[in-house]
């Protein structure tokens, strides 16, 4: 693991692979941190590429500063390009899942000089999902646990009792149990969760209406996630102006952990299709 220093902040970031190798970046989802890639990145080393996975804000202990406006997501979005440069990359293949997905929309519409690419997991294009949520009731109900989540205090109370009984549920058995206390440690850190959870309760207008997105893209969906329904999937690729591909899994949310061989194949697809001409 090493430390990368952006202005005031320390990320915690797996850089892996050889030096050479071309660059993905991995993001990771809540309520989970950067191991969450292991797999995947395994794999994707093994095919030469240089992959960095960092701990984001709010959960790496040297980028978890106090109050909700420091967790908007062009802030969150920020933090991957500098990521990325302070190691050399100014451009770079980008593959998130959960909000890592969301924040990668954000990348690759605000940021799209510096990516190459894109592979997004769980959860399809900010407008597409924002348009579910406001007019598709499967979806509405898919979406009502974040309305305990943007609840300051009460969320932390809840999440943590019963050593996080409510966050392992949220797993539903898909990741392993030594991951799972891993990540409920990793929570209860002193202000941790309540820093991530400020991801939650930082959204607002920035995220509700993303301009299309202009760079080569791939979009995974598990026909099974509890969260993300088939409505805001479906349209996810009407907000894409650039090549695009919809894969569909008999899956869940959670992908990289069930089936890590598979988004390894997508992501190893995408990069090859979309070399950077450069």
């Amino acid at each position: 693991m090493s430390t990368v220093r952006v202005g005031d902040l320390a990320f915690d970031v797996d850089v892996l692979g050889p030096e050479d190798g071309t660059p993905v970046v991995l993001l990771h989802g809540w309520p989970q941190d950067r191991r969450s890639w292991r797999a995947v990145a395994e794999r994707l080393v093994a095919e030469g590429l240089r992959v960095v996975v960092p701990d984001q804000r709010g959960y790496s202990a040297g980028a978890r500063p106090e109050g909700v406006e420091h967790y908007r997501a062009e802030l969150l979005a920020r933090d991957v390009v500098d990521i990325a440069a302070a190691l050399g990359h100014d451009r770079f293949h980008l593959v998130g899942h959960d909000w890592g997905a969301a924040v990668s929309w954000v990348v690759a519409t605000g940021h799209a000089d510096h990516v190459l690419s894109l592979t997004a997991v769980s959860v399809p294009h900010l407008t597409a999902y924002n348009e579910a949520l406001a007019t598709d009731p499967d979806q509405q109900q898919r979406g009502a646990y974040i309305g305990l989540l943007r609840k300051p205090g009460k969320a932390e109370e809840i999440l943590l009792e019963g050593d996080g009984m409510r966050l392992r549920a949220m797993y539903g058995g898909d990741v392993e149990r030594e991951d799972e206390d891993g990540y409920i440690a990793h929570l209860s850190e002193p202000g941790a969760l309540t820093a991530t959870l400020n991801w939650y309760r930082a959204m607002g207008a920035d995220l509700a209406s993303t301009p299309a997105v202009t760079v080569p893209t791939t979009f995974v969906w598990g026909a099974s996630d509890l969260a993300i329904g088939r409505y805001g999937a479906e349209r996810c690729g009407d907000h894409v102006s650039a090549d695009y591909r919809f894969v569909e899994v008999d899956g869940g949310h959670w992908l990289p952990d069930t089936h890590p061989d598979l988004l390894a194949s997508e992501v190893l697809a995408r990069v090859r299709s979309a070399a950077d001409p450069a």
